[in-house]
């Protein structure tokens, strides 16, 4: 014996399962954006990432992509190892890194924008979007919303 359709329950089996099937695979993380003084001409330190799990153990090297370079500037890729700071989740650990430095053309000044994916150890990924205020000689140097790491962010040294 056959049993009949039921839409009633076939709806709010679709119902149910709706918000899921929206969502696809995966909850995509909303960009985090940050804003960042540099002088023109001179290159920062944009983003460093550390191959240290939560559990501060060593897992594999992180990737970075730029998914949107800066009109009026260069980016710098670079890979090196590190000393976490005191401060740092993971203190004083030994942790192979890749970082991502800005330089402007010379002589300009204004805003730039850099938009990049940042996949870590655990693999997931996350974006951010970094807003550049590139003043002269004199502009004072570092992200707008104070965030420290300790580190030397004036030159492509890491």
């Amino acid at each position: 014996m056959t049993s009949p359709f039921r839409p009633t329950l076939a709806l709010a089996v679709l119902m149910a399962a709706g918000p899921v099937l929206a969502a696809g695979p995966a909850f995509a993380q909303a960009p985090k954006v940050r804003e960042h003084s540099v002088a023109s001409g001179k290159q920062v330190r944009l983003v460093m990432v550390p191959n240290l799990k939560k559990d501060c153990s060593l897992g594999p090297q992180p990737e970075l992509k730029v998914t949107s370079p800066p009109k009026n500037g260069a980016l710098i890729q670079r890979a090196g190892k590190v000393k976490t700071p005191a401060t740092y989740r993971c203190p004083n650990a030994d942790a192979n890194v890749q970082a991502l430095f800005y330089e402007s053309k010379a002589g300009f000044t204004g805003t730039d924008e850099v938009t990049v994916e940042i996949k870590g150890t655990d693999g997931n990924v996350s974006t951010q979007t970094i807003k550049l205020t590139v003043g002269g000689a004199g502009t004072k140097e570092g992200p707008k919303d104070g965030a420290k790491d300790g580190a030397k962010k004036d030159s492509t040294d890491l």
